[in-house]
């Protein structure tokens, strides 16, 4: 499977061999976001981007400590958060709601959960769907944004976001600096996940496709917790940080890909 290459403050990815590849970033401070990620969707506009369910993705993966600061992960989404310009042969997307089916792995003071009974950081196996037309108002509201700055109408504007979009997560508690093989199983009814085969998540919320492929790690921390104190920014780390990942594979209904 060939995938677009995205390095930022110094990451980089490197080929181990012809299946394992290993992103990694450089130690640093706080002031410099650094990343390495791999996709399949920079150049596609997101009514393009390749997978509808039903697919399935599995890889093994493992991480150079327990606890790295940023985040770190692998699975299906639709760039979301994207306000890009189209620079560096990437295409122009406006922000939009969130459509997930992903391991993602989140450091304090991350916060990434619109409900207050899901997990927020940690190692998760999370879905994020929203109707696509609700992504539509967000670009037409995006001059109210502003409003996050203030804690009572950031709270609001949680509480509307919690009804409109639907989540579902559980934390996966594993030594994730051993290798192990995870696989998401995405269907119109549902997501399942599972880790070295055994299922520890199933969830009858279902992400809204197209979505597009990503595999990162980075030093990147957002939060928009209970309290409405909407921060975010880049964590320092003392030592080098690599997440790798070997032996990829996505079926779908059209074919299977490596």
């Amino acid at each position: 499977m060939k995938l677009d290459a995205q390095t930022a403050g110094g990451g980089r990815i490197t080929a181990l061999d012809a299946v394992t590849q290993r992103l990694s970033l450089p130690p640093g401070d706080g002031r410099t976001y650094r990343l390495a990620q791999l996709d399949d969707y920079t150049r596609l506009p997101r009514k393009a981007f390749r997978w509808q369910a039903p697919a399935r993705l599995e890889l093994r993966a493992r991480v150079s400590a327990p606890d790295l600061p940023g985040t770190w992960g692998f699975g299906w989404w639709n760039d979301p958060f994207s306000a890009g310009l189209g620079l560096g042969g990437g295409q122009r997307r406006m922000p939009t709601l969130p459509n997930t089916a992903w391991f993602f792995y989140a450091s304090p003071p991350n916060h990434l959960a619109f409900r207050d009974d899901h997990p927020a950081d940690g190692l998760l196996a999370a879905v994020f769907s929203a109707p696509r037309a609700l992504g539509l108002m967000l670009a037409a509201g995006l001059p109210a944004l502003p409003l996050l700055a203030w804690r009572v109408t950031a709270r609001a504007m949680r509480r509307t976001a919690s009804r409109f979009i639907k989540e579902d997560a559980v934390r996966v508690d594993r030594d994730v600096t051993a290798w192990h093989t995870y696989a998401i199983d995405w269907q119109p009814t549902g997501v399942h996940f599972s880790v070295d085969g055994q299922p520890c998540f199933e969830t009858p919320i279902a992400p809204e496709g197209p979505l597009g492929l990503v595999v990162w790690i980075d030093n990147q921390y957002a939060a928009f917790p209970p309290d409405g104190r909407v921060r975010m920014g880049a964590l320092p780390c003392a030592t080098a940080s690599a997440l790798e990942l070997t032996d990829l594979t996505i079926e779908s209904t059209r074919s299977v890909v490596k």
